[in-house]
Order: structure tokens, then sequence, then C-alpha cells
């Protein structure tokens, strides 16, 4: 049987960008998943189901993730069988997003519990439940994987990844001058010619 490969994009994404992946794997079906949860408990059961599908028909499932798009997934699949995962700018350490999201809106653990939601300036709304669930379920991620990362990234620090990467004994690449968003011409065809590398 064929492998198959899922796509779970990042925030403001969708199941289309697969298409850009089906000329690197020509032996495997890609398939984008337009999830509908914005939280991590509501996303993993989407998740599952879409991976449960794909592991009935195929004889493996890799797995590509963009951002959030890559926690969600580990969150999801981590107790699953993921012949390979390939993620682009990922969210890893998504207790260290949130905190660091805390301290710029100048929001307190003690506030936010109180408060439960708190809008932020910058268009985040900070969440106790999102908090609390990220800290009760750690993510452990052993399937083999390899990251391309950003240098400029504004979201995950390069500390926070590579320390990742080391626990997790996946691959890093950096792109010089790469940002989290990887959109441009330059930056798409860096994503090319990585994914490439790493797939031979």
């Amino acid at each position: 049987m064929n492998k198959a490969i899922l796509y779970l994009h990042g925030k403001g994404g969708n199941a289309h960008e697969a298409e850009r992946f089906k000329s690197v794997f020509p032996g495997c079906d890609a398939f984008g998943l337009d999830y509908k949860g914005c939280t991590p408990w509501e996303t993993k059961n989407e998740i599952v189901a879409a991976y449960g599908k794909l592991a009935e028909k195929y004889g493996g499932v890799a797995l590509i993730a963009t951002s959030i798009g890559a926690y969600f997934s580990m969150n999801a699949l981590m107790d699953k069988r993921v012949e390979r995962a390939f993620f682009i700018s990922p969210i890893v350490n998504m207790e260290t997003l949130i905190l660091n999201m805390m301290k710029c809106a100048g929001v307190s653990e003690t506030e936010l519990r109180e408060k439960k939601e708190i809008e932020t300036p910058f268009g985040e709304t900070l969440s106790w439940d999102y908090l609390s669930y990220v800290r009760d379920n750690p993510v452990v991620w052993n399937a083999p994987t390899d990251i391309l990362y950003g240098e400029n990234d504004n979201l995950t620090s390069y500390e926070t990844v590579s320390g990742f990467a080391k626990a997790a004994r996946a691959t890093l690449t950096v792109m010089k001058n790469g940002e989290h968003w990887f959109h441009t011409e330059e930056q798409l065809a860096f994503l090319d010619r990585w994914l490439k590398s790493v797939t031979q």
C-alpha cells in the first residue's frame, strides 16, 4: 500500500497548503486537515479521527505540520505510530509561549486564574483552561522528526526549539534570516529544498 502524508496547518492556514508537498513525496498521497477546533483538546479528536482513517487505508502515515499545527498534532498523536514527522516553525513548548504572552500583556497567573479569559492588546485571548490543559498534558514526542526553523522566529526561541530537538532526537535546520511564517519566494524555495534534502 502507498504511504499517506497528513498535513496540519498553522493559524490562518488551510488544508490546501498540502498540495505543495505532493511533488516532494511522489509515492505518497497528501491530505490536509482543516480542523475546526482552536484548543488542543478540541483538535485532538479531529486529528486522531483523520489519522485513524488514513492508518486504516494506508501502509503508513507521516506528518507535516506548521506552527501551532505541530503542537496540536503532537498532543493528539504522541501515542500513535507516526512513521516520520516534518515540522516547520513548530510550537514545541506551548507553556513557555503562553507565559511569554502573559508577560507581554502584563497578566499574572493569579489574574488569569480568577478571570479565566483575558483579551490581549495583540489580538490573542489568554485562557486559564488552556494553560492548565497544557500543564496537565505534557507532550512526549518520539517519532523520527525533522525540524525547519527560521532564525528570526518571533514565537519560539532557538534555545527552546534546540532543546526540544535534542530531547526528541530530531534534526534541526535553521534558515538564516528566516521568519516564523515561511511565505516569501526565497523562504518557500528554502523549505522545498529542505524537505527534499531530509527525505533523500
